[in-house]
């Protein structure tokens, strides 16, 4: 796929590799076009996997919620990036599994060659928040199909809408697109010696980024320059103009900034800041429905928190707290059930949807109910908290249908 496969997985020396056996699935429901998809719209969609880690159960449940909700699901072509080559026992156990638990559906399994990166890779521990499925990281592709657009996203979320409507936001004149957050305090993103370093008179490569310094800029800076705001934005959800990535060589600019924290530590948190330095202010923001982010909590202890008001159509829970360990430990948070009943984890002795088994729960939860109807589906409803605190009323609308068995 791209010449980018850019930003997607980063096999560091601190990302954790979890052993033991490989977990199974059960079958997902087909999912077929209606008669209104037109042939050769396809939609790529570009996402991390790994046998090795627990983010394998994430990910097929963030694919199994992309067709669930998708209105041509057939249309759907995902780009899966691995770092085990073509042949390698754990690429051919990966496919089988796609293959088992999604017969239907068109993927790809692309060799994510880790070699490259490792020099670039700052410090022998990553950051608590730096996982395979979690971190996007500056790569370059030995051979890659030519793609215009691809939509890269985290293997900890859940749509819950048409992906069509996010894949197919215009970005002119911008090279990607991103849920934007313009209140961040980014002096905790950077080092000292970072601020030090622009703020001396020799500049160093590449060039300084006045966005991420507002009280930096003069009189002398470039229009453009002047227009753009110091935001950060979520690199777990981004719609990617392929052709002008390529333009612009953007591998090579933030591999650039990565060399440099290899040299001298700038930054901190992840791989988050090379993506700030790089494109910082000259994004195009996505709605914010499309990343109700940091339901995982903080990166320390996971705390549960409440969905951000406004409609929804993207669930993700970033931070430390996933949906499928807290499950299994038996202290869920509520909205941990949202993510419940695209979970195909394969148990011993239970069959079926298992979220009709926690309905009851569901309801407890002061936002959200649910039934079962005579024919089996259960639906997820959502109330209004306080007049000038809802959530547009009915938030989910009835989509999120499941037959219970």
């Amino acid at each position: 796929m791209l010449t980018l496969l850019l930003l997607i997985f980063i096999s560091s020396a601190g990302a954790s590799h979890g052993g033991g056996p490989v977990p199974t699935f059960r079958e997902a429901p087909q999912y077929r076009n209606g008669a209104e998809c037109r042939s050769g719209a396809t939609i790529h969609i570009a996402m991390a996997l790994d046998t090795t880690t627990t983010y394998l159960r994430g990910s097929i449940a963030a694919v199994h919620s992309i067709l669930h909700h998708a209105a041509c699901p057939e249309n759907l072509e995902f780009h899966f990036l691995t770092t085990h080559r073509a042949g390698h026992p754990h690429q051919s156990l990966l496919r089988s599994t796609l293959r088992s638990t999604f017969p239907f559906l068109h993927f790809q399994l692309l060799h994510f060659p880790s070699a490259p990166v490792r020099p670039l890779i700052s410090s022998p521990s990553a950051p608590p928040s730096t996982t395979p499925s979690t971190t996007p990281a500056s790569t370059s592709p030995t051979s890659s199909p030519s793609l215009p657009r691809v939509l890269y996203l985290d293997s900890d979320l859940l749509l819950v809408d048409d992906v069509s409507l996010l894949f197919s936001i215009p970005l002119h004149p911008h090279v990607l697109a991103a849920p934007e957050y313009c209140h961040a305090n980014f002096s905790s993103y950077f080092t000292r010696a970072f601020w030090r370093r622009y703020n001396s008179t020799s500049p160093p490569p590449p060039p300084p980024p006045p966005h991420l310094n507002p009280s930096k800029l003069n009189s002398h800076s470039s229009p453009r320059r002047r227009r753009r705001r110091p935001c950060y934005f979520n690199t777990g959800v981004m719609v990617i103009d392929l052709v002008k990535w390529r333009e612009g060589g953007y591998t090579g600019k933030l591999e650039g900034w990565m060399r440099m924290q290899k040299r001298v530590r700038i930054y901190e948190l992840g791989s988050l800041p090379p993506f700030l330095l790089v494109f910082g202010g000259d994004v195009k923001g996505v709605e914010h429905r499309w990343n109700q982010h940091g339901l995982g909590g903080d990166n320390v202890e996971g705390l549960c928190r409440d969905l951000h008001p406004g409609p929804v159509s993207l669930l993700h829970w970033s931070g430390k707290g996933k949906p499928w360990l807290r499950l299994d430990a038996g202290r869920p948070c509520p909205l941990d059930r949202l993510w419940a009943p695209y979970d195909l984890l394969r148990r011993d002795g239970m069959s079926g949807c298992w979220f009709c088994r926690i309905r009851e729960g569901l309801a407890e939860h002061a936002d959200i109910t649910g039934r079962c109807d005579l024919g089996g589906l259960f639906t997820l409803y959502t109330r209004r908290r306080r007049r000038r605190d809802s959530i547009n009323g009915v938030l989910f609308n009835k989509v999120s249908c499941f037959r219970c068995t």
